[in-house]
């Protein structure tokens, strides 16, 4: 096979194998270089590149998804999205032209992959699950958020992910979570339509009982409950692969895999999530963990087939926080009567900042 590519400069036309393709001298007139593919996914290709002397991700979509190479961009150029639990843009570029144009997205380069593939490999520790979960849910609340003026830059609108899982987690090398893949991302600005909030968009698995009955209203709250279903699937894959618990650590599975496999159909996930209220099995000898048996009841409040029973981002943080700080200051002999205190904290309201 051949790699059919125009140059940025020069009237030739390059044809190479599919290896690494030259430095192109664009990005600030700065050269970047394609390394190795890293993810295959809905939209084109991730690769790892070099860009002086820093890695970067460059996410290659071909020209047919030319829409939601836009739109991610638009996400991404949103006043106030420089978080540090959101994933860094650099730059989004054309290249080539006519039939050969690629669109390119230049992000930040998390080595450590996404949280679905470091759970695959690697068994987790109660302090690493608490820093995942707190990091990754301080991302999600500050996305949902509206700051009507995001140091100076604007107004910073409340914005749903709509895609989110843990493939669109990565992890920084301390384990500090970061929300990726913003393409399906829908902006919620005072006065102005959303834009194309089509009901079931998403992946399959993680979708909401609302959104796989085709039961969802189109408000703002609506889409921030849908993430926050999708949130509670993602702490139960955690918790799955957490060794905090006096049991065995079973090989890592997405959700809903035991029960109806790695490439359910709509309606299999329908019949499971939507008539039989379904959920991912809560082992036993989690619950004998004083956090993760309160970890557990926040994944159950997350994945509510209510969704205005649903917490919200900020309000799982919080929960987060205070469970680790509640365990980790206690001593193993204190840890049955902990349930009972941690339960009766005062903790946010569900609905709160939803």
């Amino acid at each position: 096979m051949y790699r059919h590519r125009k140059p940025p400069y020069g009237h030739h036309l390059l044809f190479q194998d599919p290896g690494p393709p030259p430095p192109s001298p664009l990005v600030g007139l700065k050269p970047l270089q394609l390394l190795e593919i890293k993810a295959r996914g809905r939209f084109g290709c991730v690769w790892k590149a070099q860009l002086m002397n820093d890695f970067v991700a460059v996410k290659i979509f071909p020209l047919q998804d030319k829409q939601s190479w836009q739109s991610e961009r638009e996400i991404f150029s949103t006043p106030g999205m420089k978080h540090e639990n959101l994933l860094q843009f650099i730059a989004a570029e054309k290249r080539g032209s006519n039939l050969e144009v690629e669109l390119w997205l230049i992000t930040a380069f998390h080595d450590k992959g996404s949280l679905t593939d470091y759970l695959k490999g690697n068994i987790i520790t109660w302090n690493e699950l608490c820093h995942v979960a707190e990091t990754m849910s301080r991302g999600l609340s500050y996305l949902h958020e509206d700051v009507p003026w995001c140091r100076g830059e604007g107004h910073k609108p409340s914005i749903a992910h709509r895609d989110f899982k843990s493939k669109n987690v990565l992890l920084k090398s301390d384990l500090t979570a970061v929300l990726a893949d913003f393409g399906l991302a829908v902006r919620f600005e005072p006065g102005k339509p959303p834009g194309d909030t089509h009901g079931q968009v998403g992946t399959r698995r993680y979708m909401a009982p609302e959104v796989l009955e085709g039961a969802i209203n189109f408000q703002r709250d609506a889409f921030l409950r849908i993430d926050m279903y999708a949130m509670g699937l993602v702490l139960w894959e955690l918790v799955s692969r957490c060794k905090a618990a006096d049991g065995p650590v079973d090989e890592y599975m997405l959700p809903f895999e035991e029960e109806i496999g790695q490439h359910p159909s709509l309606e299999e996930l329908q019949e499971v999530v939507v008539h039989k209220k379904m959920r991912p099995t809560i082992k036993d000898h989690w619950l004998k963990h004083a956090g993760l048996a309160q970890l557990c009841v926040t994944i159950e409040e997350c994945w509510d087939h209510d969704a205005e029973a649903r917490l919200s981002a900020g309000c799982v943080e919080e929960r987060v926080s205070l469970i680790r700080r509640s365990v980790n200051g206690t001593t193993s002999d204190c840890l049955v009567s902990l349930v009972t205190s941690v339960t009766n904290v005062d903790l946010p309201p569900k609905e709160s900042s939803i």
